[in-house]
């Protein structure tokens, strides 16, 4: 993955990552690039204007939501059901692209 966003400035819409269990590389640490601070700004910089970054983690993590800010995302984090009103809970992180 990592080789692909590198290619490609400001070519997608959207990313969405269900890597993993979320912003912590826990099954693969290869992963760990995609939530750090260096890959989440190779995301942002592959998204056109108003791109957005969807991310599906077991739990919620403020360090992820700093990084992504400090990245130049709008951010909005969700807190969702694994079924309709009952199940696990997950956190879906909403990173948007601005616009200008």
């Amino acid at each position: 993955m990592r080789e692909l966003l590198e290619q490609h400035d400001s070519d997608y819409d959207a990313v969405l990552l269900d890597v993993d269990n979320g912003p912590e590389g826990l099954t693969h640490s290869d992963n760990n690039w995609l939530y750090s601070l260096d890959g989440t700004s190779c995301i942002y910089n592959s998204l056109t204007p108003g791109g957005m970054l969807a991310v599906w983690s077991a739990g919620p993590d403020s360090m992820y939501v700093h990084r992504l800010k400090k990245t130049g995302f709008e951010v909005e984090v969700k807190t969702v059901r694994e079924r309709p009103g009952k199940g696990a809970r997950h956190t879906i992180f909403l990173a948007k692209k601005s616009a200008a």
